[in-house]
């Protein structure tokens, strides 16, 4: 008996087996309790309603804390009409600011021109220690090399994250913001400096990334994808409690149809005696 249990192949069977047993012996050990005392099709319907209430409570735990059954996470996808923009004078021409940008020649001195402007325009400088930072160049180093291939892993750096939206409401303060259902779209914009090719020598340590002076910065525009991380539990919740409701239903009607059969299956027996 224990070598057919004995399941080291194929982890999704094995899962599958322990899932079995385990609804087998709960549920159907409450089942068989159950039933003894309220009979078949009673103690079936007791359990079942049982089963529900509890799914529905266990949903809305899960509901309130984003734990247990999730949906999709929360990601940084590209951004519309424009993700990768090449230039800092084209960053108008993207949407993605107001201020006209016109190119001077120095690289650098355009970068630094069109940060003004981001920042002027309520862009905010991420500082290299804010996690958001780290989120935002993965999520370009994403876009740069396998969606666009724009540059290689060691080609390029990401010299400045800048974050702009994302306001929720309403909330009190940033702890109690249960109810802050309604947002504002969330945008990053990651600049991208390409580095000068640097000459690999075996058995010495790779030289120091120097930004390429001559060439534009390259901006990757990404719009914040809240994801549905709750969207299960909810479906769960309401669907349980919905199933829930109605087997409780059931059993009322049951019970006054009973109590009525009592009541008349008695009135017949008085008149009988009479």
């Amino acid at each position: 008996m224990f070598a057919l249990l004995a399941v080291n192949f194929e982890p999704q069977i094995r899962g599958i087996i322990i899932v079995a047993i385990a609804v087998g012996v709960l549920i159907g050990g409450t089942y068989l309790v159950v039933g003894t005392n309220l009979g078949a099709r009673l103690g079936f319907l007791v359990v079942l309603a049982g089963f529900f209430g509890w799914m529905a409570i266990m949903g809305s735990i899960w509901w309130v804390y984003g734990i247990g059954l999730v949906g999709r996470a929360p990601a940084w996808q590209p951004g519309e009409p424009t993700t990768i923009v090449r230039s800092s004078d084209l960053l108008d021409d993207a949407e993605i600011m107001l201020t006209p940008m016109k190119p001077s020649g120095d690289a650098v001195a355009d970068a630094a021109s069109a940060s003004i402007a981001l920042q002027s325009e309520g862009w905010l400088l991420l500082q290299e220690s804010d996690p958001r930072r780290g989120q935002a160049v993965a999520s370009a180093d994403e876009i740069i090399q396998n969606q666009a291939e724009e540059f290689a892993l060691g080609e390029y750096l990401s010299v400045a994250v800048y974050d702009k939206g994302g306001e929720r409401w309403p909330k009190i303060n940033e702890s109690l913001d249960f109810f802050a259902f309604f947002h504002e779209p969330h945008y990053s914009l990651v600049e991208v400096a390409p580095i000068v090719p640097q000459r690999v020598e075996p058995g010495r340590a790779p030289a120091r990334p120097v930004v390429d002076e001559t060439q534009p910065r390259r901006y990757v525009y990404m719009l914040r994808d809240l994801g549905a991380k709750r969207q299960p539990s909810i479906f769960v919740t309401i669907g349980s409690t919905i199933i829930f409701l109605l087997l409780c239903r059931l059993l009322h009607v049951r019970d006054l149809r009973l109590r009525e059969n009592t009541n008349a299956d008695a009135g017949s027996r008085t008149l009988a005696k009479s």
